[in-house]
């Protein structure tokens, strides 16, 4: 039990969380952040579904990645990662069908999310399956975490609301107070991730 939670593996959950965010770091899956972010709730099951994905096709990857022919691997990879979404893609239909029609043809196209092929064929294919588990995990929450962040920020200011959920008071619409519609324009989700990174990197100037 102590060797699953090492040290070392605790810092390849970890770190995806915050010092090697995927995306306020790396700048990887930057469309898909842009494009699904004008609520909350979509963002949160995009970031979910993609921390699914990426864990479980670490895991898969690892499992045979010493059986896969060098010159195939990229097709192999895909392959795998194809089957999961596809598996996703129906869980969503079935049970958030809402859900899955805000996010459209974004679900579908995590098949090519730089994050998932960029940990398969960097970390995956060179380690365990435990410790590709942790990778999944830790890459798919951080990428989640910036989505949450945007959506958080777009929805409140765009529509006053957080999960459909009205959180500014009338009396501030009766005062004068107005959403901002530019917040729920794709522009405005590229402003936002910008100041993410550039919080981020702020913060963690000293530590890297």
């Amino acid at each position: 039990m102590g060797k699953l939670f090492s040290k070392e593996n605790c810092e390849v959950f970890s770190n995806p969380l915050n010092l090697n965010n995927p995306i306020a770091v790396q700048v990887l899956g930057i469309c898909s952040a842009l494009a699904v972010t004008s609520q909350l709730e979509p963002a949160i099951v995009m970031g979910l579904s993609v921390t699914v994905i990426t864990a479980f096709s670490n895991v898969i990857i690892s499992l045979i990645r010493k059986t896969i022919p060098n010159r195939i691997r990229i097709i192999v990879q895909l392959v795998v990662v194809a089957a999961l979404v596809t598996i996703v893609s129906q869980i969503l239909k079935a049970f958030a069908y809402d859900v899955s029609v805000q996010l459209s043809v974004y679900v579908g196209l995590i098949i090519t999310n730089c994050i998932l092929m960029g940990r398969l064929e960097a970390f995956a294919m060179m380690n365990g399956p435990w410790e590709s588990f942790l990778d999944g995990i830790g890459n798919g929450l951080g990428y989640a975490l910036i989505l949450v962040i945007v959506g958080f920020v777009r929805e409140l200011l765009g529509f006053g609301t957080l999960l459909g959920f009205q959180i500014v008071p009338d009396f501030c619409y009766e005062h004068g107070y107005m959403n901002n519609g530019m917040m729920t324009m794709p522009a405005m989700s590229l402003i936002i991730v910008g100041c993410v990174i550039w919080a981020h990197r702020s913060i963690n100037k000293e530590e890297k």
